[in-house]
């Protein structure tokens, strides 16, 4: 087995120059078996959820992503660190997830011959003015609770939410533990939603 690209992470019009860049390859492609796999898994959960907001769905594609390489569908050509090409591949698939519940994957449903019943509805994607105006008071008057809080506070949420730095930064970066890093975020969004 020589593929160097993960097929779950390639379109369909780029299987054809993946599978013609595997068999360039002289070195077979590495194992990646469940042990290696196991040490990503929490930071491949966090990335989801970030991106999710749902640790349910999030839990699954990280699974679905170990699926992948389990069952051979996608295989490590060596190329780059074996977490960069497992959040490569969990992108594609947040990616293909967020397009599937848009909509966009395909408008089969409405090249039907049926003549009969009115033509179905297509609701747009874009949000209406008068929401638009609600989201940005929303966020001005968030951004204005957040530039209140305490500057211990306010510096940890920062790096958290609108910087997404991991743990790891954020208690290097401030001094900090990574337990007194949750009493700071508990005690900011404490804050906020008062």
């Amino acid at each position: 087995m020589h593929s160097c690209i993960a097929d779950a992470a390639v379109s369909s019009p780029d299987r054809a120059t993946a599978a013609a860049l595997a068999g360039a390859s002289l070195l077979p492609a590495p194992a990646v078996g469940w042990a290696e796999l196991v040490p990503h898994r929490p930071f491949l959960v966090q990335f989801a959820r970030r991106r999710l907001q749902d640790p349910a769905l999030a839990e699954d594609l990280v699974h679905d992503v170990f699926e992948a390489v389990a069952t051979g569908r996608a295989s490590f050509g060596g190329r780059s660190a074996l977490r960069s090409w497992l959040v490569a591949i969990l992108r594609h698939k947040i990616v293909d997830l967020v397009r599937q519940r848009a909509g966009h994957d395909s408008l089969d449903s409405l090249d039907s011959d049926d003549d009969e019943g009115p033509a179905p509805l297509l609701e747009c994607p874009q949000p209406r003015p008068d929401e638009v105006a609600e989201q940005r008071e929303r966020l001005r008057r968030t951004l204005a609770r957040i530039a209140a809080l305490p500057p211990t506070l306010r510096r940890t949420l920062e790096m958290r939410a609108l910087h997404d730095a991991s743990s790891a930064e954020i208690c290097r970066e401030l001094q900090i533990s990574e337990q007194n890093l949750f009493v700071r975020l508990h005690r900011a969004r404490k804050a906020l939603a008062s």
